[in-house]
């Protein structure tokens, strides 16, 4: 991973940064490295558990390309993770092994304009109309969004049934009615694609159904502990790369004084939090759990609350040190600062859910 990231990332990286968008020749490279659905030797991966996408996702994190590790990461653990838990056996036939080869992308798509997270107040609409479901409906912050060939969508199936009137529907990007909207502009992960998606009377095949027609919310909560966890590791890697680099910025300024000393009170707190409390914690417990089944909603929860609020205390004391030249772009920090702030906004979670 940390070859695939010199050698295929590193050389294009500020180009797909001021782009706003990684390059579709990256993907199916990508694939090589084994950097989709590793887990799966049944549909084309290399094999293994969750422990070789923590891989992926630190090697990318701590190489501080965070635009390709969001994108990765939302088609890799979440969106395979959808079809291979929910998906039709010829659902799976048909997308996973181009979703592992890197031919095809795929993106999901649930929060919309003015509902922010919460789920219930979706206004997408699927409505049947014989062997086929027509969508209606928008929707927003959608990473892969310019990329996606294919998209998991979010949609209301029943107009009163609270939860339980919601489906997920896979939506193809090449039918009529779908439209991509302009690629949002961040403050950070900006080579990252992130969209606004149109679907005015999309029609696809009721086979396109994944999972059971008004089991959305079941699906959405069962695969919300990985997709946390995925978080959690992106931010402990970036926090550890912020360190690194802010230490061995220090040592080759002439800094044999109080600014040293500084720098080693409070670096070493940012180092024991992401070392030994971060790292070691997460990788003995969730990951053990999340590998054996048994990882809780409230214990990822608690792992992507904690580390990513970690993340942006460790960062933010990291550019410090910087000085002005931290709140310059071509110095990595100023990246570095701004890519953490979304990772305590992804994922939907409060202090309130855990505390």
């Amino acid at each position: 991973m940390r070859r695939f990231a010199a050698s295929k990332i590193a050389p294009d990286f500020h180009r797909w940064e001021d782009a706003g968008i990684v390059e579709r020749s990256l993907w199916m490279p990508a694939a090589r490295p084994a950097c989709f659905a590793a887990g799966s030797r049944r549909i084309g991966g290399a094999g293994g558990d969750f422990r070789h996408n923590a891989i992926v996702i630190e090697e990318l994190s701590y190489s501080g390309f965070a635009g390709p590790a969001t994108d990765f990461s939302v088609h890799n653990d979440v969106c395979c993770g959808y079809l291979l838990s929910y998906g039709s056996p010829e659902q799976k036939k048909t997308w996973l092994p181009r979703m592992v080869s890197g031919e095809t992308v795929c993106a999901i798509a649930m929060t919309e304009p003015g509902t922010g997270s919460d789920l219930q107040g979706i206004r997408t609409r699927a409505v049947r109309e014989g062997d086929d479901y027509v969508i209606s409906g928008q929707k927003t912050f959608i990473s892969n969004g310019q990329m996606c060939d294919l998209v998991i969508v979010v949609v209301r199936t029943a107009p009163e049934g609270g939860t339980r009137g919601m489906s997920l529907v896979l939506v193809e990007t090449d039918r009529p009615g779908f439209r991509r909207g302009k690629n949002l502009e961040k403050l950070g992960h900006l080579s990252s694609d992130t969209s606004e998606l149109f679907f005015n009377e999309v029609r696809v095949p009721v086979s396109n159904l994944l999972g059971a027609e008004g089991g959305a919310m079941g699906g959405l909560m069962s695969e919300l502990p990985q997709e946390r966890l995925t978080i959690a590791l992106h931010s402990i890697a970036a926090a550890q790369k912020a360190f690194d680099l802010t230490k061995d910025y220090v040592r080759q300024r002439n800094a044999l004084d109080r600014r040293l000393v500084v720098f080693k009170i409070h670096g070493q707190t940012g180092r024991s939090e992401v070392r030994s409390r971060g790292r070691l914690g997460l990788r003995r417990s969730c990951l053990h759990e999340h590998i054996n089944h048994e990882l809780t909603t409230y214990s990822a929860s608690t792992a992507k609350l904690w580390i990513t609020e970690m993340h942006g205390r460790v960062v933010d004391e990291c550019l410090q040190f910087f000085g002005g030249y931290g709140f310059m772009r071509e110095y990595e920090i100023c990246r570095l600062y701004a890519d953490a702030r979304v990772l305590r906004i992804y994922g939907g979670l409060r202090r309130s859910c855990v505390s």
